[in-house]
């Protein structure tokens, strides 16, 4: 008989023991609601000790959470129609206040970030989408942040994944990204051009003091041309030969003057029975036929 009640007592205090020892993992904290009443005490983690009947423990996870945010649709202000989705880094720093302010803090932080993901996206441009993500991350974060402080919600930080653009606008940016590259190309080469220009009028410069030096060059573009196996054949021409060959060549002749008339031979005179006039005469007397 007193084996059964020693049993009795110490299978109730095993069932008594089990039913008010709790073990709080490392990364959780334990909230205890003693008759409904939550406690001012977190429990740390470790062995937590409870009331069989008056006391229940809700486990609230400190570690950071990932929340990926669905991509949303929207118009940006320079009225481009764009989806983006993003990502929510944010972790519990007030175990009472998740436990006891917010019904699903995890879900209640997914509708905010959804809304203000799509205001964020009104608010821009689509160049500071594509290129000032920080900024708009920063934007982001603290208009999250700002209702998940009463919830007792720390936002670590957002940020945007994806910007999806329509396939017109892809071909856009991309004529722009290439007219781009071609303008650039060009100035690069212009001023390449306008270097190189300065650089043959400082060497014409040099040549012309030193005439020697012209020579040498044109001694070295020959023994560069020789070197290729080719069948180019170089001939220099001394320009000073050509100068002195212009110099000395005699201007152009006057031009001709045109012929005198001649004077009527003395046999057609005669067939017409005229006698013909002596040749110093012949220009004064005027023309029989001609009356």
């Amino acid at each position: 008989m007193i084996v059964e009640i020693v049993s009795a007592v110490v299978v109730a205090g095993g069932v008594w023991l089990a039913s008010a020892v709790r073990v709080v993992k490392q990364y959780e904290r334990g909230l205890v609601f003693r008759f409904g009443r939550v406690r001012p005490e977190v429990r740390d983690p470790g062995l937590a000790l409870l009331l069989p009947i008056a006391d229940r423990m809700q486990k609230v996870n400190m570690q950071v959470v990932t929340l990926p945010v669905p991509a949303q649709d929207g118009i940006t202000r320079d009225n481009v129609t764009v989806r983006v989705d993003a990502v929510v880094y944010f972790k519990v720093v007030d175990p009472v206040l998740a436990a006891v302010h917010v019904q699903d803090y995890r879900s209640a932080i997914g509708q905010v970030a959804q809304t203000s993901l799509r205001s964020i996206i009104g608010k821009s441009d689509l160049d500071d989408l594509l290129s000032n993500r920080e900024r708009l991350n920063e934007g982001l974060e603290l208009m999250i942040d700002s209702p998940a402080l009463d919830w007792g919600i720390h936002i670590d930080r957002v940020e945007i994944k994806d910007v999806a653009l329509p396939e017109s606008m892809k071909r856009s940016m991309s004529r722009q990204a290439e007219a781009e590259r071609e303008r650039r190309a060009r100035v690069i080469s212009a001023d390449g051009e306008l270097q190189a220009s300065h650089k043959l009028a400082q060497a014409a410069a040099t040549m012309a003091d030193t005439p020697a030096a012209l020579q040498l060059r044109l001694l070295e573009t020959v023994v560069q041309v020789s070197a290729e196996k080719n069948s180019t054949l170089v001939l220099p021409f001394p320009v000073e030969l050509l100068r002195f060959l212009d110099a000395r060549t005699d201007p152009a002749a006057p031009a001709a003057k045109p012929p005198e008339p001649r004077a009527p031979a003395a046999s057609e005179a005669a067939s017409n029975g005229q006698v013909a006039p002596p040749a110093s005469e012949a220009s004064d007397v005027p023309d029989q036929r001609s009356r």
